[in-house]
């Protein structure tokens, strides 16, 4: 590696980190599995600069984020909805995401706002970190992997190889936002709650709070009555669990949420609709809809199918010539004037 060649982390912005897939297999000692909130894309932005699938990205919400090549040229790339910008030698020029870029040394790569939802990932090309019970992730409330235990901050620098030689990679084809109701498998504590508030509880719309981070999501809508205690005896939780206090109020639970907890459960998000989830900003409102356990494995396997399908299908960008991922991403034939059109019948008269 080129000594002194790493990304620095000019500005955070909301929130930052660094993630993996997890620190999995010690939930049972009260370890979170941590881990990225969204794990496919993840898989894509590793897959854009040729890392592994799992290996650590900078997990980023709400934009802000700044990052910048220190020492080399530096290769990462950004899965998510967002709007980028570029700045080398002084010049700012956008670049899209869902793409790799090489950052010249001292170039600046910004993420300036999402444009939809409010997480996006970004892979550094050959970014290896160390790892605490085997995960690079970082837990912050227990100071656990990352650097430093923490969020990132601005004036950190990561490590980075230089730029291996290559053409760019990109996505023609970004996943596709779902509208659909979030779908949940009922309990393991719905019979803590009258068929009333279960009624309720898939009938309604809930709001998602600013009180949102990676360890949950608390909702705001009808409450939801319990039946007797308000409290169980603590058992597991896992993220997706969806807990009801004492005010009726449910309560998501994220990558970093604790391993057991004392409110009754009424249902838990299945793996495949927890990243949707997570990505609603405040304000936005929610439905759920009950799946049977069966169902959610089916759709785990077809979520997994579909992320597979869109990795088999990066491009190369070619250094010069056409652009496929801009090809695909376009509309081919939005200069076409229909001949009955006002605009057409004006512009005919015009050349009359």
């Amino acid at each position: 590696m080129t000594a002194g060649a790493n990304l620095e982390i000019v500005s955070p912005g909301a929130y930052a980190s660094i993630q993996d897939a997890g620190r999995r297999g010690f939930r049972r000692i009260g370890v979170p599995w941590a881990g990225v909130i969204d794990p496919r894309l993840m898989r894509i932005a590793n897959a854009l600069v040729g890392n592994a699938a799992d290996a650590p990205v900078i997990e980023c919400f709400d934009g802000g984020l700044q990052l910048a090549a220190r020492g080399a040229t530096l290769r990462v790339a950004v899965a998510g909805d967002a709007r980028l910008e570029l700045e080398h030698a002084g010049e700012r020029s956008a670049v899209p995401a869902w793409r790799s870029v090489s950052l010249a040394d001292g170039d600046i790569l910004r993420i300036r706002r999402m444009d939809g939802g409010r997480i996006a990932m970004v892979a550094v090309q050959g970014m290896a970190l160390s790892q605490v019970m085997g995960s690079a992730s970082t837990y912050a409330r227990a100071a656990l992997g990352g650097v430093d235990g923490g969020a990132l901050r601005a004036g950190m620098h990561l490590p980075a190889p230089p730029a291996r030689a290559g053409a760019e990679l990109a996505l023609p084809r970004p996943p596709d936002a779902s509208q659909a109701p979030v779908r949940v498998v009922p309990g393991p504590q719905a019979d803590h709650f009258a068929q009333a508030a279960l009624d309720t509880f898939f009938g309604s719309d809930y709001r998602v709070t600013a009180e949102a981070d990676r360890m949950g999501v608390r909702l705001e809508g009808p409450a939801l009555e319990h039946l007797g205690t308000r409290e169980i005896i603590s058992d597991a939780t896992v993220p997706g669990s969806i807990q009801v206090p004492g005010n009726g109020q449910p309560i998501v639970l994220l990558a970093d949420a604790q391993t057991a907890g004392g409110y009754p459960k009424i249902a838990t998000v299945i793996c495949s609709d927890i990243p949707r989830l997570a990505a609603c900003r405040p304000g936005q409102t929610i439905r759920f809809a009950a799946v049977g356990a069966a169902d959610g494995e089916r759709i785990a396997r077809a979520t997994e199918a579909e992320t597979r399908a869109l990795i088999a299908g990066i491009v190369r960008v070619p250094a010069a010539g056409i652009d496929e991922a801009a090809l695909y991403s376009a509309n081919l034939v939005s200069g076409v004037v229909h001949a009955l059109s006002p605009d057409y019948r004006t512009l005919g008269a015009a050349n009359e």
